[in-house]
C-alpha cells in the first residue's frame, strides 16, 4: 500500500502520478535524507506500508495442502544484504516455497537488499524466526528433507534430493553452518564443483541448488 510519493520538480514532469496519492515536493537533498546513503533516489521516493509478516506455520500448512515438492531455503546467519537479495531473486525465479532466516542475524528490508532481489522481496514469502534450530525441527516434522550444503560432504546434491520435498540449508561464508544447524540436517550434500576451486559464493551456491531442485522430474 502506497503512503506518500516524494518528488523533485524535474521528476514530476516525466512520471505519471497515481490519482489520489499524497505527493510532497523537494530537491535532491531533501529526498536524499529519506533514504540510506547507498540507495540513490533518482528524483523520487515512494513511502509504502511494511510488508506483511509471513509465519512459518502457514508456509508448512500450505505445503501439506498443495502436495508439491517445491523447496524451502534456509539461511544460517548469512548477513550480507547483497547475498540475501540475490538468493531471494534466485528463489523466486526457481519457484521456491519460502526463505527462512533468523530474525536477529539477517539483514532488514533495506534498499541494498531490495535492489539485489530485483522485485523478489515482494514475491517470495520470507519467514523471520526467533530460533532457527526450532524452526528446522518444525520443517522436519512437516515432512521436509533437510539438506545442508557442505563442500566436504560425500553425497552430491542431486542424489540427496532425489524425489524428496527438500529444505536447502546454507551457512554463512567462512563459518558455514553452526553446530546446532548441522545437527538438524537429515543429510549433508555438496555441489559437484572442480577441485581447483574450494567453494562458491553463497548466493551462487544457492542459485545452483535451486536450479537443481527445479529440474527434478523434467
Amino acid at each position: 500500500m502506497f503512503r506518500k510519493l516524494y518528488l523533485t520538480p524535474a521528476t514530476a514532469k516525466v512520471v505519471v502520478i497515481p490519482t489520489g496519492l499524497n505527493v510532497q515536493f523537494g530537491d535532491d537533498h531533501d529526498l536524499g535524507r529519506l533514504v540510506p546513503p547507498d540507495a540513490p533516489h533518482q528524483g523520487f521516493v515512494l513511502e509504502v506500508e511494511p510488508l506483511e509478516s509471513v509465519w512459518l506455520g502457514d508456509v508448512l500448512a500450505d505445503a501439506k495442502n498443495d502436495g508439491d515438492n517445491r523447496p524451502i531455503i534456509v539461511l544460517d546467519q548469512v548477513t550480507d544484504p547483497h547475498n540475501v537479495g540475490a538468493i531471494m531473486r534466485s528463489a523466486a525465479a526457481f519457484n521456491a516455497r519460502a526463505l527462512v532466516t533468523q530474525d536477529r542475524h539477517a539483514p532488514g528490508e533495506s534498499g541494498v537488499l531490495a535492489r539485489s532481489a530485483s522485485g523478489a522481496l515482494e514475491l517470495l514469502p520470507w519467514c523471520r524466526v526467533v530460533n532457527l534450530a526450532r524452526a528446522l525441527d518444525e520443517i522436519g516434522e512437516a515432512g521436509f528433507w533437510r539438506i545442508g550444503l557442505d563442500g566436504t560432504a560425500e553425497v552430491e546434491l542431486e542424489s540427496a534430493m532425489s524425489k524428496t520435498q527438500p529444505c536447502l540449508i546454507l551457512g554463512a561464508e567462512g563459518e558455514g553452518m553452526r553446530a546446532l544447524t548441522r545437527e538438524r540436517c537429515d543429510q549433508l550434500a555438496k555441489l559437484p564443483i572442480s577441485a581447483a576451486m574450494e567453494s562458491l559464493n553463497v548466493s551462487n551456491a544457492a542459485a545452483i541448488a535451486l536450479y537443481a531442485a527445479a529440474r527434478r522430474g523434467l
